[in-house]
């Protein structure tokens, strides 16, 4: 089989993560997770004073993105890469739900998703690449060979990143998490740049009331499908 591009694509909290990490980790390839480098850079603006009540600091952080440096390391023990930023291993944080509150605002500004884009294209320029975002099917990778778009109904999104939250002892609200899905699929689908939709080319999975298993057996299928016709 030959190396491919594979780009998951879909709403927030829809486990994309979870399904690349695997897959990447069963047919050896490069798992790149898009979403937690915008994370990564809201993180970046609330360590810095970027971000306040008053909101976004843009003129501010775009004089700054240029000592924002993200990369990826894998965690031996857990066999998935964790997010370092500025040599800084923030996996934790970047999962926050105040991270989680501004990471959408913060991936509409134009300069950061050029510059997120950017170094995406050239971590994935020579394939064997799983790539999970809202627009690496569209802009990112519009020519990859297989594209998923994934899907599942807020209430099942929610619970599932409120038991996630709960699991790792972070205080939360199931209401307050369900809300901030929600206005994140508003901000995603209906920001000017790179906004969130499905590429003509993908293929639709709603794993509302599908288990990892299913979901993984799903994902590998479409993966042995694809490469070999290539």
């Amino acid at each position: 089989m030959k190396l491919i591009t594979i780009a998951i694509d879909g709403h927030s909290s829809c486990g994309k993560s979870t399904m690349a990490k695997d897959l990447a980790r069963e047919i050896g390839y490069i798992y790149i997770d898009t979403g937690a480098m915008y994370r990564a850079v809201t993180l970046f603006a609330m360590q810095n004073g970027l971000i306040t009540d008053k909101g976004i600091d843009e003129d501010g952080l775009r004089r700054r993105m240029g000592e924002i440096m993200i990369t990826f390391q894998l965690n031996e023990q857990t066999g998935r890469p964790d997010t370092y930023l500025g040599g800084v291993c923030v996996e934790r944080e970047i999962r926050s739900m105040e991270v989680s509150k501004w990471v959408s605002p913060i991936a509409t500004l134009g300069f950061v998703r050029e510059a997120m884009v950017g170094l995406q294209r050239l971590m994935g320029e020579a394939k064997g690449v799983i790539m999970d975002g809202r627009d690496i099917g569209t802009v990112v990778f519009p020519n990859a060979e297989l594209k998923v778009f994934v899907t599942a109904s807020a209430d099942v999104r929610a619970r599932r990143r409120y038991d996630e939250l709960v699991a790792k002892g972070e205080p939360c609200s199931l209401d307050d998490i369900r809300a901030n899905v929600i206005e994140r699929d508003r901000i995603d689908s209906t920001r000017a740049i790179s906004p969130l939709h499905k590429a003509d080319d993908a293929i639709v999975l709603d794993n509302s009331n599908m288990t990892i298993p299913e979901q993984k057996a799903w994902l590998l299928e479409q993966y042995r499908r694809v490469a070999a016709e290539e």
